[in-house]
């Protein structure tokens, strides 16, 4: 009765029953407030583990943070001055490692992204023994990067290598110094990096493949469509996102190169292949300059982002 009492009140224009208004009012925040409560614990980690380790960085950029002295005094932007300053101590190092890391980005990621692609077209296919193969390309992806750059290193070993061996059973110069001269230091990295990395991407194709509607290929046949158009207007368009994100974190993952260099070419010739990431690490924990080894890591992630931004505004996907 009391229902069919408040419904009619409600019908003719009277305020409902004040009880009934603060249930309903607390109903409604309690509603808002559920999205927060389910992000809360995420954004708990995000911010002890990744916003306040950069805000930290940051601050310490603007100090000169020498590990070994009480005293960081702070300094502003003088650590950044120092990267562009011809006569600062750093100077030379940290543009070529710089120039080092784009070498190697330059020509690995362009491998990286054309050679999966190929793989995952032909892993897509029906023929016996596909999954063993899927499973072949991926398997090198989950060994640490401690692991193959021991192998390499020793196959590429310009005297006892097995590489040289190979070459030299062959006909083939057999004394090449893959580790220890350019361009094959160069060669070395770019190629294990590939061969290492190679399956991951050819698995992210390959599952932007499968989500590519079979009818669209069917439909392009009926018009007449060869398999070169069918690529060109079926398959890169349905891969387009997939490729934005391959092309991104290859850039991205390239760019921190480390393990590789430190333990295959060990930086030779002289410092030549000695990336941005391993400078860092020198600076900070080999010179104890944690003020100039943050201001690098932080130019360096500005750097990565302005790509980052560029090669999403080139090649952003929109939905039709």
């Amino acid at each position: 009765m009391a229902d069919v009492i408040e419904v009619g009140a409600a019908r003719n224009g009277a305020p409902p029953p004040a009880g009934r208004t603060r249930r309903r009012g607390a109903t409604e925040r309690g509603n808002r407030s559920t999205p927060y409560l389910f992000l809360a614990p995420y954004l708990v980690l995000f911010g002890v583990f990744g916003l306040a380790p950069i805000l930290f960085g940051v601050w310490i950029s603007l100090h000169q943070w020498d590990l070994q002295l009480p005293n960081r005094p702070f300094i502003g932007l003088d650590n950044y001055q120092d990267l562009f300053s011809s006569d600062s101590a750093i100077y030379g190092d940290w543009w070529s490692s710089v120039r080092a890391t784009g070498i190697f980005t330059l020509f690995s990621v362009p491998l990286l992204v054309v050679i999966p692609l190929g793989l995952a077209l032909l892993l897509n296919r029906s023929f016996p023994g596909r999954t063993f193969f899927r499973a072949a390309f991926f398997a090198p992806y989950v060994l640490g990067v401690a692991v193959i750059g021991l192998l390499w290193r020793f196959l590429l070993d310009a005297n006892l290598g097995l590489v040289n061996r190979v070459l030299g059973a062959v006909g083939l110069p057999s004394d090449t110094p893959w580790v220890t001269d350019v361009p094959w230091a160069w060669v070395s990295l770019v190629g294990v990096t590939v061969w290492w990395t190679c399956g991951f991407n050819a698995v992210i194709y390959l599952a932007g493949l499968q989500d590519i509607p079979a009818e669209l290929y069917e439909a392009a046949k009926v018009d007449g469509a060869g398999g070169w158009d069918r690529f060109r207007h079926v398959t890169i368009p349905g891969l387009r996102p997939v490729m934005l994100f391959v092309f991104t974190t290859t850039i991205l993952a390239s760019a921190n190169v480390f393990g590789q260099a430190f333990l295959i070419t060990q930086g030779a010739p002289g410092e030549q292949t000695r990336t941005v990431v391993w400078r860092i690490v020198d600076e900070g924990l080999r010179d104890y300059d944690a003020g100039r080894a943050a201001a690098m890591s932080v130019f360096f992630a500005l750097m990565l982002a302005v790509v980052s931004v560029v090669n999403f505004r080139l090649f952003r996907y929109r939905e039709d």
